[in-house]
This record gives structure tokens, C-alpha cells and sequence, in this order.
């Protein structure tokens, strides 16, 4: 998580900055009663993440009804990633890099004990789309920062 937290979105791939903008589009649409399936799949559909757009869903919605605190995402033009939203790339990117048990574990901090199993189902859909689609998040590269002379 903390590879992503606070870092402009500029320093990060495609399929993070995809990500990004899916979580806070997700949102926002919720926050303006629309259906968010409906308001990201041309989205999903230019980027060939159709295959991904019901388990994206499918993990927001338990976020949100199951998380066992409340998600904050930033507004859509925010340049920096928030906490929650690097959570959710850090659990996508998990899957692979650490397995399912280290997921799993991350997952029983965040989520009700019942929907642990769901959520870690969908995300591995999620990622498998991303990965369909040649978007899969990576690590962001370490920002240099200027040494004082």
C-alpha cells in the first residue's frame, strides 16, 4: 500500500491511474444516484476491461457495504492516490505478488469475516481481467527526490 499512498498519479502506470479513476468514478456516480455499471462501461470498454466491469463492481459494492471502516476516495480531478484507493491497488496486485493467504490475511483488517471469501474471489476476476487486458497494475518507480547541497 504504502508504495501507492500519496504518490501523483503521474508516477504511475496505466492500469493504476485506470483503477484510480474507476474507484472515484464509482463513487461519484453512487454519490450522484446513478448506476455505476452503466456510467463506467464505456470506459471498461475502451480500455477491454468489459470482462472486468462486474467484478470492479462486485468489489466496490462489498467495500462498501462490508468494509469495517468507511472508504475514502478522492474527488476525480485529485492528483494524488488516497489511502483507501491504495488499499485497493495494493490488494489487486497482492493476489499475484503474495498469494492468496497474505490477500486473505490484509483482507480479514478491512472487511466483515463473511465476505473475506467474496472479496478475495473478485479481485482475483478483476486481476485476471486487468491482466487480459495488458493494464495489470506494477509497483510504482521510487520517486527521486532532489538532494540539498
Amino acid at each position: 500500500m504504502y508504495q501507492y499512498v500519496d504518490r501523483p498519479l503521474s508516477v504511475l502506470d496505466e492500469g493504476s491511474r485506470f483503477l484510480v479513476w474507476s474507484m472515484r468514478a464509482w463513487v461519484t456516480a453512487i454519490a450522484s444516484k446513478r448506476c455505476p455499471a452503466q456510467t463506467l462501461a464505456p470506459a471498461f470498454a475502451r480500455w477491454r476491461m468489459i470482462g472486468g466491469l462486474q467484478p470492479f463492481h462486485r468489489a466496490m459494492l462489498l467495500f462498501n457495504r462490508d468494509a469495517l471502516e468507511t472508504f475514502a476516495f478522492c474527488p476525480l480531478p485529485c492528483e494524488h492516490v488516497s489511502e483507501h484507493e491504495a488499499l485497493i491497488l495494493e490488494l489487486v496486485t497482492s493476489l499475484r505478488d503474495r498469494g492468496p493467504g497474505a490477500t486473505r490475511d490484509t483482507l480479514e483488517l478491512l472487511v466483515l469475516e463473511d465476505s473475506v471469501g467474496d472479496v478475495l474471489e473478485t479481485l482475483s476476476k478483476l486481476g485476471a481481467a486487468l491482466a487480459l487486458a495488458g493494464i495489470f497494475p506494477r509497483e510504482p518507480a521510487t520517486l527521486h527526490t532532489p538532494r540539498s547541497s
